[in-house]
């Protein structure tokens, strides 16, 4: 008998209805069949506005510590980010991806196989994470009377590396090749590897023309062109509209940290709700499974937020913790309820309630 795996699993609510959606993702993990012989031990740790409130740090560095110590990988729910600058506050999962290398934000988007009322969309979009106009360099200054121009000025370094733009690229070529390998079992409206490379070099050559010209070498791998990928670039502001016209056209787009943050949310919209979007924030050898909504104030401890984007990004945890069988029982099990589409929260147009929508999935895993 294959000795069992015991993941241990940090658990991160953060603020609103982060502290109504992560324990379903607990609850779905421990629901996991014992075939798979996966165990799972958990902590529960702080991070948060709240949490700042209180305590005056937004990411204790106990939390930060027991990560690297103790986890093998993290459920994080939401932050609720003020939107005044309040002294001595920052964002808590901005931290964390540079604390832990965190490099990548991976943000599949896909309808479920009979859903309704929605364009059939299967695509990835996976977003560096640690540099562009994140580095969060900013200064804000008199204006020179010389120039012509009075009051304050305000800007902000962007930042674009070789080394980030190179790793991401290759990310984004791994996971068409294995989101390949996948069709060759499922049914797909995709029946090629693809990658867009997004970028606005025309504009900025330096920074961005440096994106753009290191994916392609790094997607120009011997490893990436035998498995059949292929290598195509669009402009930003060009995507977004190519993205809503044609959402099905797309595979796997990989971008700097600020277009893919802009592009996933967007995108988001395509399948009906951002309640339904998971994404991962991986690096060489952890993964932090985040849905993709806020914190949502306005619905707070009504029980009626959407529990599938946290659910989907337990599984995309796993799959980057290298338990891909298990992270393929979830999926089935969310496309399953949603191709019903009789149990809709209220992002959805339904009125279910979220305990109800996380007992139907895990009566159907």
């Amino acid at each position: 008998m294959a000795a069992r795996r015991t993941l241990r699993i940090g658990l991160i609510p953060g603020d609103g209805i982060g502290r109504e959606v992560i324990p379903a993702g607990r609850r779905i993990l421990e629901a996991l069949p014992s075939s798979l012989g996966l165990n799972f031990s958990f902590v529960d740790l702080q991070a948060g506005f709240e949490t700042f409130e209180k305590t005056g740090a937004a990411l204790p560095n106990i939390t930060v510590d027991t990560l690297k110590k103790e986890c093998d990988g993290a459920l994080f729910g939401a932050v609720s980010s003020p939107t005044t600058a309040v002294k001595g506050y920052s964002s808590p999962i901005v931290a964390l991806r540079k604390k832990l290398d965190l490099y990548a934000n991976v943000r599949p988007v896909k309808t479920a196989v009979g859903e309704r009322g929605v364009k059939a969309v299967d695509m990835v979009i996976v977003r560096e994470n640690t540099e562009d106009l994140y580095v969060k360099e900013e200064r804000t200054f008199d204006a020179d009377p010389a120039s012509g121009r009075t009051g304050k000025v305000a800007e902000a370094i962007k930042r674009i590396s070789e080394h980030a733009s190179f790793r991401i690229a290759t990310m984004a070529g791994e996971i068409a090749l294995r989101r390949q390998k996948i069709r060759q079992t499922e049914a797909s409206i995709h029946s090629k590897p693809m990658v867009t490379i997004t970028h606005k070099s025309n504009v900025l050559s330096q920074t961005d023309g440096l994106f753009r010209t290191t994916a392609r070498a790094a997607l120009s791998a011997q490893r990436f062109q035998e498995g059949g990928v292929s290598i195509e670039e669009q402009i930003v502001d060009s995507m977004v509209y190519k993205l809503f016209r044609q959402p099905e056209y797309y595979d796997v787009i990989v971008a700097p940290n600020l277009y893919g943050d802009i592009l996933s949310d967007g995108a988001a919209a395509l399948v009906g709700s951002l309640g339904l979007v998971p994404s991962a924030n991986v690096g060489e050898s952890f993964a932090i499974g985040e849905p993709c909504h806020g914190s949502a104030p306005d619905i707070q401890g009504q029980g009626i937020a959407n529990p599938i984007a946290t659910l989907r990004s337990t599984a995309l945890m796993l799959e980057f913790l290298n338990e891909e069988a298990a992270a393929a029982k979830i999926y089935a099990a969310v496309d399953a309820q949603l191709a019903e589409g009789k149990l809709l929260s209220p992002d959805l147009g339904g009125s279910t309630k979220t305990e109800e929508i996380v007992e139907d999935i895990l009566r159907r895993l």
